[in-house]
């Protein structure tokens, strides 16, 4: 797809841009809705990318251009950036040229063009995809040398107050710096990281992504209210975020949360981070021993968690999860933000075709639109091409 951004970006700017960058996607193994609790997550990055074919401009001029969306390019003024513009898509990277000025960065103007192949809408981090690659480019053009944990906090600040989007670190730190063959596994309250190798081929396993093509629409308030609902816990509990709940203590902090709070909701959501944060650490320590298959419980553990305390399933993520378990499936979960968007299934690769079609079929059953399945394969991060 590099020619394709070059060309697109010829066809656009009526020049050759000065180089291309690629940020991936990224589907989350497990830690679904900790990392703004200051929790731990382990995404990996998909082989589907964001292509960013960009130029520097002198003229305080920002034009923006996507070869996915109809339209003519955007022009911003760069001194006109602010949050809260609705710009469709290209508040996005907009968001990343005002987070890195807004930095104190000698960020001037640029010619952006974008093309993509991370579906938009199912959960798979299109939009940190998007931040990243115009990050990235900017960086490099600019002599910026920005470390990749700094870029992916400030694409985050970008969504979070440009946008509007209150999401946690995870989808632009995995799409930053993730490794080929490997799962991130992430410390979301100071960055620290390991690649924890997670080559499934090698243990003749499969996972794939069902991306149930139920577009989710995480800025309409809903993952919002449940992050609201989360602060309260922790507010409650008299602790910075819900990070300091250890699991052996969960019990307790329950009973004290009914004590001080009527609120079934704080009460659920906090018993699914505590619980999460532990499935995490069992899923290190067993992908660590080389048990890749026990992993399989563990993952539809948190879709169970996600779908009954933190309710942001929905019946068609249901459907893929429980299809899959019916059909031979390790284990399955949503991935994202929820509300629709994809599922992950771990499968023996003996059993890839027989899930995907038991998938299908029911799909199909319910009259559901047919669902869109492919293989995740674990690759790399952000990078110039």
């Amino acid at each position: 797809m590099t020619g394709d951004a070059r060309e697109g970006f010829r066809a656009v700017y009526g020049a050759d841009p000065e180089g291309v960058w690629a940020a991936p996607g990224r589907v989350n193994l497990i830690g679904e809705h900790t990392d703004y609790n200051d929790g731990f997550v382990m995404p990996f990055a998909l082989p589907h990318t964001v292509h960013a074919a960009a130029a520097r401009r002198t003229d305080g001029v920002l034009r923006l251009h996507s070869g996915d969306v109809p339209g003519a390019a955007y022009q911003l003024p760069l001194d006109a950036l602010a949050p809260g513009a609705d710009g469709g898509w290209a508040a996005y990277p907009a968001g990343v040229v005002w987070a890195l000025r807004e930095a104190g960065l000698p960020v001037g103007g640029a010619d952006i063009h974008v093309a993509s192949t991370v579906p938009t809408g199912a959960g798979l981090s299109s939009s940190a995809a998007l931040e990243v690659a115009t990050g990235l480019a900017l960086s490099e053009l600019y002599g910026l040398d920005l470390p990749r944990d700094r870029l992916a906090r400030l694409c985050q600040r970008a969504e979070n107050e440009f946008v509007g989007m209150p999401c946690g670190i995870m989808d632009q730190m995995a799409s930053a710096c993730c490794t080929e063959g490997h799962v991130l596994h992430l410390d979301a309250r100071d960055l620290t990281r390991r690649q924890v190798p997670f080559d499934l081929a090698a243990s003749g396993l499969r996972m794939l992504v069902v991306d149930t093509r139920v577009k989710h629409t995480l800025a309409d308030g809903a993952y919002a209210g449940r992050r609201r609902a989360c602060e309260a816990g922790a507010a409650a509990l008299g602790v910075p975020s819900l990070r300091q709940v250890a699991y052996e203590d969960l019990d307790t902090a329950l009973s004290r949360l009914d004590a001080r709070l009527d609120d079934p909701q704080v009460r659920d959501c906090v018993r699914h981070v505590v619980t999460e944060n532990r499935r995490v650490e069992e899923v290190v320590a067993l992908l660590d021993a080389g048990e890749v298959r026990a992993v399989g419980p563990l993952l539809s553990a948190g879709h169970a968690s996600l779908r009954d305390d933190f309710r942001v399933s929905c019946a068609e993520l249901d459907l893929v999860v429980d299809t899959a378990l019916g059909a031979g499936a390790l284990g399955a979960r949503m991935t994202g933000g929820g509300f629709g968007g994809s599922a992950v299934v771990l499968v023996e690769e003996s059993a890839t075709e027989k899930v995907g079609a038991a998938v299908t079929s029911a799909f199909e059953a319910a009259g559901h639109l047919a669902p869109q399945l492919f293989e995740a394969v674990p690759s790399a991060g952000a990078q110039r091409l």
